[in-house]
């Protein structure tokens, strides 16, 4: 029997009973449709962290109070329990490190941000050193940023966020327009690149001002995030991260031995972290759809049975006219194999439009792998012909004769 021959038997098969068809391959779906979305949806992800950390600069680490990612309760309990990071603190930073070739400093709370009668709340109002704008990316598409001036008399002026200008300034020449930012009157001065959104979270309600200014406003008692960029040379970020790190450890009277009282990241190692998170939700994702596909290929498995049983008579007929014990194998292989990969296309749409859905509904980021969908499409295939041996020996075993007098 031809490849082409059995494939099209199989199909046939298949119609003749679709109501059959589908509810078989319903765990096939759910399996592959689970493992392709979690893999767009985590791709989307790394690759969003990834280009966060690009804009960043693969040259820029930062020093904080606590690490971007916790992975426990009882770490962020640690964490808080640590002495802030001062102004004090940054400033020596940035005379001494001589390895640094810029220090900046961030701070952030949320507030309510006014114009005329719009109002915007849960606004995220930055504290800036005229550094900041620049170490962070932060494309300013109208009007200007910082300068050290500003940093340095306090002076009112602002930096706003796409949201700002669309929302509250209703696409007015943002620029001289005066908001209230928790009450205090502010100066626009520049407006950044409109980003998007993440997680359903918008990037561009955000409001900067100058972190001098920031803290007359909210106090000085916040912990400080430090930005440092290194110098271009293959060992420079190397050198910088190292002088910092010692700095800080003295200022903050760490004892030798003892592990550091703060957070030094770079881009490599907060990259290396996230992809460990997403990897770590991956295998438990992808555990869960093995046990699907499991599942799945034991109802293939049991229906295949089904199916022998009920064409024991066609068997015999089959053997009778000369068909060898290979035909009907390569037959009942085709048919579980295709049923079975059926099953995965329809997954593997499945999955996309799930993850697709969910980006677009919460603003999760995804990107669909080529290798993901090639891999779903082989694993339900595998599944498939694995758990279709066994039906498909069985049925190629069959006495003729004993067939021939079934009464099916």
């Amino acid at each position: 029997m031809e490849k082409k021959e059995a494939l099209m038997i199989a199909l046939q098969s298949l119609w003749a009973n679709k109501l059959r068809s589908v509810l078989t391959m319903l765990g096939v779906i759910i399996a592959v449709g689970s493992l392709i979305a979690v893999v767009t949806l985590i791709n989307g992800a790394n690759s969003y962290v990834a280009n966060k950390i690009n804009n960043q600069g693969a040259d820029v680490f930062t020093i904080s109070q606590q690490p971007a990612f916790t992975t426990s309760y009882k770490e962020y309990v640690k964490y808080q329990k640590r002495k802030i990071i001062s102004m004090d603190q940054y400033k020596t930073l940035q005379q001494e490190c001589t390895e640094c070739k810029q220090v900046g400093a961030l701070q952030s709370t949320a507030g309510s941000v006014k114009y005329k009668a719009q109002l915007s709340t849960g606004t995220q109002i930055r504290g800036y050193t005229s550094e900041m704008p620049e170490m962070q990316n932060l494309n300013i598409i109208e009007g200007r940023s910082f300068t050290p001036a500003d940093d340095q008399h306090g002076a009112h002026v602002a930096l706003i966020g796409y949201d700002i200008y669309e929302n509250l300034l209703k696409f007015e020449d943002p620029m001289g327009k005066e908001i209230r930012v928790d009450g205090v009157p502010y100066t626009i001065i520049g407006l950044g690149e409109k980003q998007g959104k993440t997680l359903g979270q918008s990037q561009d309600n955000w409001v900067g001002v100058p972190l001098t200014t920031f803290q007359k406003t909210y106090g000085a008692a916040k912990t400080l995030t430090i930005y440092a960029k290194a110098p271009s040379g293959a060992d420079a970020m190397e050198a910088a991260s190292d002088q910092a790190r010692l700095l800080m450890r003295e200022l903050r009277h760490d004892r030798p031995g003892e592990e550091d009282s703060f957070t030094l990241e770079t881009s490599d190692a907060l990259a290396g972290l996230f992809a460990q998170i997403s990897n770590s939700i991956g295998a438990v994702a992808i555990a869960i759809a093995a046990i699907s596909l499991v599942v799945g290929g034991v109802v293939i498995m049991n229906i295949m049975l089904v199916s022998v049983t009920e064409r024991t008579r066609e068997i015999g007929v089959r053997k009778a006219l000369g068909a060898k014990q290979a035909d009907l194998l390569l037959q009942f292989l085709m048919e579980s194999a295709t049923l079975s990969l059926i099953g995965g296309v329809f997954g593997v749409a499945l999955g996309i439009g799930a993850a697709l859905g969910v980006s677009a509904a919460v603003g999760f980021p995804a990107t669909v792998a080529l290798w993901s969908v090639l891999v779903g499409l082989f694993v339900a295939l595998g599944v498939g012909v694995f758990f279709g041996v066994y039906p498909a020996r069985k049925a190629a075993a069959l006495d003729p004769i004993v067939a021939l007098r079934s009464e099916f």
